[in-house]
């Protein structure tokens, strides 16, 4: 009789899985811009006597050009030696350039090319997903066929979806001229993200759709574009809300990547979903897709993720399920999972969760807090607060009190607006809810006396609440007695122009006691200054 029941459920189970891979196609996907790539078949060979011997293989409108490590030159092939010269390649497909430098010099020769053919024993270029256009094979007979059927395909105008959206106005990577957030730059497999110390760039070209920055960015400023994550949480909302509706039972979300192969047979309650990489969705996609009705989420790594992605994606799932433990669920409700340990993931245990229904709209933080609002709601066992490890994007800051001297450098640099001056007198404010973990503060406190922790506070209402960090009373101007600074500024300055010579006599120091208009009469006023050519742009 259960073997029965287990069966007739197993065939419900599939039945509404089908109906709920059917549904999700009805989401209209919002397209994005495209970015276009021309290239006209300039070929450049990097080798040796194997990139001599194939060049002539290349016909019109293939053009080769050999840049020759080794060996020497054979009549009728467009040679250029590399003769122990450094070789920096940047670019992509269509839009190559190779420079070629010698030690101690700064004149470097130019090459271009549409498509590079790396033949070399090692690539020139080390990134674990490589540039289009740029092809590094072996050198035996079927792996130069396959190189020459890859070049002749690849001559023409093509086009993909830009796959990201920046805004750097939130962006934490760096301020004031101090660089805090590289997680980004350090996770990106195409290495198509670059700093600009105040923010970051990315190489449309290069990137490939990894996913895995936006992913890690704590605040949102990078966002995944096509598809949008708010398509993405819209199939997962539709998919789990049609499998219940069909009378499926303890589902299973299985994400998989498109470039990945085709899943082993999953059971009845396991529902694949393809996306374009498996590091494109992170913790607030998992998160509010157990929020939504799924019993666990699986990420299916059939192989091939570049160490710094798996890192990343690591990180995540550690941060997700540290979460689930301070709200009393298993914590293995979110994990990386392999081939071979599909089936036994299959089995997981209720979370007891009422589904929820709302629309996952607004940036990535918004949408995460929502989650886990909702997981929190329905948590019968949840601590007021999960401690969680370093790298994760929630969490607190502190301040000594006897080191700040509410310069509010930090509240400058903050790009959460986490960090808040007071309104009418000299405070230090924190919205945890804001906090993303970058560290700026840290960087730009000139006295080394603000320090963050990551933690997430579960309660809604005292993690959006501003908090007093710091206050002073203000110090008032000696000579018209208007609030201009603090105590702790005017006694940090007086400290470090003590010896300063410009300041020794008492009413050069006086000066700096006072305002900026009261410090400009006093300069009119004293002939001393005058003299020295002291103006008002010295104190302001």
């Amino acid at each position: 009789m259960n073997e029965r029941m287990t069966e007739t459920g197993e065939v419900r189970n599939g039945r509404a899985r089908e109906a709920a891979l059917e549904a999700i196609g009805r989401v209209t996907l919002e397209p994005t811009d495209l970015v276009e790539y021309q290239s006209r078949g300039r070929v450049v060979i990097i080798g040796g006597a194997e990139a001599l011997e194939f060049a002539p293989r290349l016909e019109p409108p293939l053009r080769a050009q050999v840049l020759l490590t080794a060996g020497e030159e054979l009549p009728g092939v467009p040679v250029i030696p590399l003769a122990g010269r450094t070789l920096d390649i940047t670019g992509h497909l269509g839009a190559f350039t190779l420079h070629l430098g010698e030690p101690g010099r700064p004149n470097a020769e130019v090459l271009t090319a549409d498509l590079l053919l790396d033949l070399g024993e090692e690539p020139q270029l080390r990134m674990p997903m490589k540039p289009p256009g740029y092809l590094w094979s072996a050198s035996d007979e079927p792996a130069l066929s396959r190189a020459l059927d890859q070049l002749r395909e690849l001559v023409g105008t093509f086009d993909k979806p830009r796959y990201f959206g920046y805004d750097a106005a939130i962006c934490a990577h760096g301020r004031s001229g101090q660089i805090a957030c590289t997680r980004c730059i350090d996770a990106c497999p195409a290495e198509a993200i670059s700093s600009l110390i105040e923010q970051v760039t990315v190489d449309a070209h290069r990137c490939q759709g990894g996913g895995v920055c936006a992913t890690v960015c704590p605040s949102g400023a990078i966002r995944y574009s096509y598809p949008r994550p708010a398509d993405t949480l819209e199939q997962i909302r539709l998919l789990l809300r049609t499998y219940r509706q069909e009378g499926g039972s303890q589902a299973v979300l299985v994400f998989v990547a498109a470039s990945d192969a085709e899943p082993p047979p999953l059971t009845a309650n396991q529902i694949p979903l393809r996306i374009e990489e498996l590091a494109s969705v992170g913790l607030e996609v998992w998160l509010t897709a157990l929020a939504y009705g799924a019993e666990s989420v699986l990420l299916l790594d059939q192989g091939g993720m570049p160490a710094a992605v798996a890192q990343a994606v690591k990180q995540q799932v550690t941060t997700a399920g540290e979460i689930l433990a301070a709200l009393g669920y298993p914590p293995h409700a979110i994990r990386l999972v392999g081939v071979a340990d599909l089936a036994e993931a299959g089995e997981t245990g209720r979370l007891g969760i009422e589904p929820a229904n709302f629309a996952a709209n607004g940036g990535k933080r918004q949408v995460a807090y929502m989650a886990i609002d909702h997981l929190f709601a329905q948590a019968a066992r949840a601590r007021p607060m999960a401690s969680l490890t370093v790298g994760a994007p929630f969490g607190t800051a502190q301040v000594s009190a006897e080191a700040c001297t509410l310069c509010l450098a930090c509240v400058g640099a903050c790009p959460g607006k986490a960090l808040l001056s007071g309104q009418d007198e000299p405070q230090l404010r924190f919205i945890e809810a804001n906090c993303v973990q970058c560290g700026l503060c840290t960087r730009t406190c000139p006295e080394d006396a603000i320090w963050i922790t990551p933690r997430l506070l579960f309660n809604r209402e005292e993690r959006s609440r501003v908090r007093l960090l710091h206050q002073e009373p203000p110090f008032c101007c000696t000579v018209c007695g208007k609030p201009f600074a603090t105590h702790s500024v005017i006694q940090n300055m007086l400290r470090k122009l003590e010896g300063h010579a410009m300041f020794q006599d008492a009413r050069a120091r006086h000066r700096l006691t006072m305002c900026q208009d009261c410090r400009v009469v006093d300069i009119a006023q004293d002939p001393e200054a005058m003299d020295q050519g002291i103006t008002g742009k010295w104190l302001q």
